[in-house]
């Protein structure tokens, strides 16, 4: 019988080819590979952490939409903005329509979750809380979250 770790290396080899397409994705749409390191630095956050959000709410689809939120808001883009946010975001000079550039998105998305990591602290409920108000449903997002994460930081993290 092979040692147990033989079975894990084609999965994290699988990953990260998937980890990488995306990052070719992003780099076809317009260069966002540069927006993740500096919304990341302007706020505090991990850019793995944002691309791992990014993966989990549009399979880093820059023109995403999701119409079918039970509250009749709608998420937008790349990191998925919810319309909520947009009241708040116009008073910063940001408008809908800049939502569909892939670095606005992600800088927003990176405002978005240094608010959610000043209130709950860095933790896994604060990256739940992108998401989710509702406790349960903030960890299972998380979880989500986690298994986007690239390779080279699950093994760091070893």
């Amino acid at each position: 019988m092979p040692p147990p770790h033989t079975a894990i290396r084609p999965a994290i080899a699988a990953r990260a080819r998937r980890w990488l397409l995306g990052a070719v994705a992003l780099l076809a749409c317009g260069g966002a590979s540069a927006c993740w390191e500096e919304a990341a630095a302007r706020y505090g956050v991990n850019p793995y952490l944002l691309y791992a959000i990014a993966k989990t709410e549009s399979q880093l689809n820059p023109a995403a939409i999701n119409r079918n939120n039970q509250d009749g808001s709608y998420d937008i883009g790349l990191m998925q903005i919810n319309s909520h946010w947009l009241p708040t975001l116009r008073k910063y000079g940001i408008a809908e329509e800049q939502l569909w550039d892939a670095c606005v998105n992600i800088q927003v998305g990176a405002w978005v979750l240094a608010q959610n990591m000043r209130r709950m602290g860095n933790s896994w409920e604060a990256v739940g809380a992108y998401n989710a108000r509702n406790p349960e449903r903030r960890l299972k997002y998380a979880l989500k979250v986690y298994r986007n994460l690239p390779p080279q930081v699950l093994d760091e993290q070893r």
